[in-house]
C-alpha cells in the first residue's frame, strides 16, 4: 500500500532513474528527470514570497513540464489548479477571481495580461540539481489539487482533493483493477479534467509509464488515426465518448493494439451497445466501468464488464463500491415511496472537503453528522443499489414533471443514443411562460450517413417506434430536431444543460 504519493514517486527516481515515466509522441522523459524537474519547481516557488499552502494556478496543455510543474508545487507545500491553454481566457480570469491564486505558472503562453497575480513562466525555472525538503510536501488533509468543474452558467466551483483523498483513490485503483506490472497508461484526458487523475499518479506511483495522446491530437480524427494505431500501452482510459470514436478507425482491434489488456471507463454512462462492440474487438480484454463524481476523487465503483453482465442487463451498472466507501440511497426526494431509485450518497476518504471559498454550496453538497469519521457527498446523481451493485439512472436536476407525470430526461436519452441511427441524443424540456414543461423535445446528431438516406419525417418515425418498445407513452417525444453536431462541454461530453437552454431560447 503507498502511504505517500510524491515520496513513492521520487523512490522510484532514486532507484530506477532511467525508467521512463512519460511518452510524448515518442519524445520521453524518464522518472530521473522527473524528479530533477519538479525539485527546481518546488526550490523555485520556495524563493517566492507567496503564502503558505496558497493553491498555485497552472496554464498548459498536457506536456512532461505540465506535470513536472504539478510534483514540483506539491513538494513546495502548495496544490495545484490544472488548466487546460486551449480553454478561454475568461475560464482563467473566473478561476483566479474564486481560488485568489496568489500565482500562475505559464507552461504555455498566457492568452492575456493578468492582473494582480504573479506569472511564473516555465523558462524561468533554471536547470540543476536542488534540494527540496520532504517537510514541505503537501500530506494528510492538505489539498493536493483543485479541479475546477466547467462553469457552463454561474461561477465555476473548485473542487478540493486532499493527499487522503487522492491515496484512498490510487490505492484502490492499484489494488482492485489486475493491472499489469508497471503499466503503460494512455494518457488522453486533459489535466483540467479529473478522468486525467485516473492515469497520472497511479502509473506513476506503481513505476508505470504516461503515453500522451493530446488534445489537438483527438480533435482531428485524420491526425488521431494516424497516431493511436503507433502507440504502445496496456491500460486504456478514457470516456466511452472517445473509445466510440475510436470505433471509426478499422484498426481499432485486438491483433494491432496486442498489448492492450485493460479498459477503464468513467466520466459518463458506458452503453451497452459500446461495451458490446468493444468486448467484440477486444475479446480478451477487462473492461471496467467505474463512477465517481469529481467530488469523491475520479472513481469510488467500478465492475468488470464480461460476458455474463453483458448478457445480464440492458442498461449496465456501475459497479461495486471500493472497501472504504459507504453508497446509500436517499430515496425522501422521490414521490413513489416503494421505489429503491432515489440520489446516491457517497462517504468515505476519497470525499473532498468540499468547494474552495464556496461555503453555501459546501454546505449544500457535503455534510457531515456526529460520530462520522468522513464528510458525505450528495451526488445529485439518480440510482439504485441491487445488493452491493450501483445502477445509475441520470441527474436529478435532469429529472422533470409533465402532464403530471415524473420522467427522467436521461432513461429518454439512454434509449435514444442506442439506436444505430443516433450518435447523440438529449431530450430537453420546453418550458412555457409560467415554467412548466409543454413538451419534449429529442435533439439529435445523427451517426454517420444517415443523413443521406433518411428525410427528417422518415427519421422521426423510425426513432419514435423504437422509443416506444421500452418507453411509456407519456414519455415519448413530441418534437425532434436534427442537428450537424451537439455542444460539447471542455470535458468532451454532450452539453446537455446548453442544449436545453438552446431548445428553450429558440
Amino acid at each position: 500500500m503507498i502511504k505517500d504519493v510524491i515520496k513513492k514517486i521520487d523512490q522510484i527516481a532514486i532507484e530506477d532513474p532511467n525508467r521512463v515515466a512519460y511518452d510524448y509522441l515518442g519524445e520521453t522523459n524518464t522518472y530521473g528527470d522527473l524528479k530533477k524537474r519538479s525539485d527546481a519547481y518546488a526550490a523555485k516557488l520556495k524563493e517566492l514570497d507567496i503564502p503558505k499552502k496558497a493553491p498555485i494556478m497552472i496554464w498548459g496543455g498536457q506536456t512532461f513540464e505540465m506535470i513536472a510543474s504539478f510534483l514540483g508545487a506539491v513538494k513546495a507545500g502548495h496544490a495545484y489548479i490544472p488548466i487546460a491553454s486551449y480553454s478561454n481566457s475568461e475560464r482563467l480570469t473566473m478561476i483566479q477571481e474564486v481560488s485568489k491564486s496568489p500565482l500562475v505558472i505559464a507552461v504555455d503562453e498566457l492568452p492575456i495580461e493578468m492582473e494582480d497575480i504573479k506569472v511564473l513562466s516555465a523558462n524561468e525555472i533554471p536547470d540543476g540539481d536542488f534540494e527540496v525538503s520532504q517537510d514541505d510536501f503537501v500530506e494528510g488533509d492538505d489539498n493536493f489539487y483543485i479541479i475546477f468543474t466547467s462553469g457552463t452558467t454561474g461561477k465555476p466551483k473548485g473542487v478540493q482533493i486532499s493527499h487522503t483523498n487522492l491515496l484512498s483513490f490510487v490505492n484502490w485503483e492499484l489494488d482492485d483493477f489486475d493491472l499489469p506490472d508497471k503499466p503503460s497508461f494512455l494518457a488522453q484526458a486533459p489535466y483540467s479534467f479529473d478522468l486525467s487523475v485516473m492515469s497520472l499518479y497511479p502509473a506513476l506511483t506503481a513505476g508505470g509509464k504516461l503515453v500522451v495522446l493530446p488534445h489537438d491530437v483527438t480533435q482531428n480524427l485524420g491526425q488521431l488515426f494516424q497516431v493511436l494505431p503507433k502507440l504502445q500501452f496496456n491500460v486504456w482510459v478514457s470516456t466511452p465518448s472517445f473509445v466510440e470514436m475510436s470505433f471509426l478507425d478499422p484498426t481499432f482491434k485486438a491483433e494491432n493494439h496486442k498489448e492492450l489488456s485493460h479498459f477503464l471507463f468513467c466520466g459518463e454512462e458506458l452503453s451497452h451497445r459500446t461495451a458490446k462492440m468493444l468486448k467484440t474487438k477486444f475479446p480478451e480484454s477487462h473492461i471496467y466501468n467505474t463512477y465517481g463524481p469529481t467530488e469523491t476523487t475520479v472513481a469510488v465503483t467500478a465492475v468488470d464488464i464480461n460476458d455474463e453482465v453483458l448478457a445480464k442487463y440492458d442498461r449496465l451498472p456501475i459497479g461495486v463500491a471500493k472497501e472504504d466507501t459507504k453508497i446509500t440511497i436517499d430515496t425522501s426526494k422521490g414521490e413513489d415511496k416503494e421505489s429503491k431509485q432515489g440520489e446516491i450518497l457517497i462517504q468515505g476518504p476519497s470525499v473532498s472537503k468540499g468547494y474552495l471559498h464556496n461555503p453555501e454550496k459546501t454546505t449544500a453538497a457535503f455534510y457531515k453528522n456526529d460520530g462520522d469519521t468522513y464528510p458525505t457527498y450528495r451526488t445529485g446523481d439518480l440510482g439504485f443499489l441491487d445488493g452491493d451493485m450501483l445502477f445509475y439512472r441520470g441527474r436529478i436536476d435532469f429529472q422533470v414533471k409533465f402532464n403530471g407525470y415524473r420522467i427522467e430526461l436521461e432513461e429518454i436519452n439512454f434509449y435514444l443514443a442506442k439506436h444505430e441511427l443516433v450518435r447523440y441524443g438529449v431530450v430537453a424540456p420546453k418550458y412555457n411562460k409560467d415554467h412548466k414543461v409543454q413538451q419534449l423535445v429529442a435533439v439529435v446528431e445523427l451517426a454517420d450517413g444517415v443523413r443521406d438516406k433518411y428525410e427528417d419525417d422518415e427519421l422521426t418515425k423510425i426513432l419514435r417506434e423504437s422509443l416506444s418498445k421500452d418507453l411509456m407513452p407519456y414519455m415519448l417525444p413530441q418534437r425532434f430536431i436534427y442537428r450537424e453536431d451537439m455542444p460539447i462541454s471542455q470535458n468532451g461530453k454532450v452539453d446537455i444543460k446548453q442544449v436545453i437552454k438552446e431548445v428553450n431560447n429558440a
